[in-house]
């Protein structure tokens, strides 16, 4: 019967499982969970809410991460009782092969989700993007990759905010911010972050002669409340304009968008997505929060680096991405060499098998 062909892989995945839930360690993750339920039900919990905020977002983690390895527990008892049954009936194997596909799937997830322990990993995140040199094919580029992350968020069940986007002067976008919101989404993007290319016949030349365009991506997490970072009001410049593109008559007739500018160190953000400008100012100085908090963690990194006499041969300005349209058709990963032709797929925002693979990569080189 079919069913012993499965058999292997069954105990492989069960013996994965094994060793990835010894990452969490549930006894003590239980433990931990029950002394942070003693905190929170202690009367004077909510003197200091920034430390009560770091709690309840610890205490979620970790009772989220146990209450899934349960469910992989129970899943597993129930593929083994199906699997008994399946040896002595055949009729019960499309019922084994059935929890052997969700085992796959959970199974694979728990594993990605193990990789997410960043500080910042489960938090919302914004995305921007700005087109490189080259005019409209940049910009048309830049638009792509805008619609490409958009579908990704869509296939996810992420929610999503267009925070800011500047029109190309003929076609595509110049520059967006994309609020993404959802559990970890900061974790599974950060690694996005970098330079992204593109080669392809250009349709805006007449000619029919290849291009090669460039787009920067970059992350930041959105930062909670317990996050403090010292902005003076002497430090920043706000200007506020007519907000471009769609949004409708109040949008563009009034000056609602805002612009803020750290001039210490040269941080520009800008919203435009909101009618209220106080809205639009709010989302401003969070986005420039996140910003000057990564500079911080950025200048401090790079200063150990120094005292260690070592290279990061990661940086966030590298090329990280080529997508090629024409004489072939690819998109490589430059980092993991993760590859394939179904570029079309890709550009519909399927790009979870490249996330994963910088997920594995990185996780080694930590």
């Amino acid at each position: 019967m079919v069913v012993y062909e499965k058999k292997a892989e069954f105990e492989e995945l069960k013996s994965k499982f094994s060793e990835t839930a010894k990452v969490l360690d549930i006894e003590k993750a239980e433990k931990r969970l029950n002394e942070l339920e003693q905190k929170m039900s202690s009367t004077d919990f909510w003197d200091d809410p920034d430390s009560a905020a770091e709690v309840l977002k610890e205490s979620k983690q970790i009772r989220a991460r146990i209450e899934e390895v349960k469910r992989i527990k129970a899943l597993i008892e129930d593929a083994e009782v199906a699997l008994e049954f399946a040896e002595e009936d055949e009729a019960m194997e499309n019922q084994f092969h059935t929890y052997l596909q969700k085992m796959r799937r959970v199974i694979r997830d728990f594993e990605l989700s193990m990789l997410l322990s960043g500080r910042f990993d489960m938090n919302n995140s914004f995305l921007t993007i700005h087109a490189g040199a080259g005019g409209t094919e940049s910009q048309d580029w830049a638009q792509m990759l805008m619609r490409m992350y958009l579908r990704w968020a869509e296939l996810n069940d992420f929610d999503t905010e267009v925070i800011d986007v500047q029109p190309g002067d003929e076609a595509g976008i110049k520059g967006t911010t994309v609020l993404i919101k959802g559990s970890y989404a900061y974790g599974y993007l950060k690694y996005e972050q970098g330079i992204h290319r593109l080669v392809r016949i250009s349709p805006f030349d007449s000619n029919s002669r290849r291009h090669t365009s460039f787009a920067s991506v970059s992350t930041l997490p959105e930062l909670d409340d317990s996050i403090e970072v010292d902005i003076s009001p002497d430090d920043i410049r706000i200007d506020v304009f007519r907000a471009s593109g769609a949004g409708g008559q109040h949008v563009n007739r009034t000056e609602s968008a805002v612009r803020i500018t750290h001039l210490p160190t040269n941080t520009v953000v800008s919203c435009q997505n909101q009618r209220n400008q106080h809205q639009n100012k709010d989302t401003a100085m969070k986005m420039l929060t996140a910003k000057l908090y990564q500079l911080e963690l950025k200048k401090q990194k790079d200063e150990v680096s120094d005292i260690q006499g070592e290279l990061n041969d990661v940086s966030w300005g590298n090329q990280i991405r080529s997508y090629v349209f024409h004489p072939y058709r690819m998109v490589k990963d430059l980092r993991t060499n993760t590859e394939t032709g179904k570029t079309d797929a890709v550009m519909d925002g399927e790009i979870d098998e490249f996330i994963e693979s910088e997920l594995v990569y990185f996780s080694k080189k930590s």
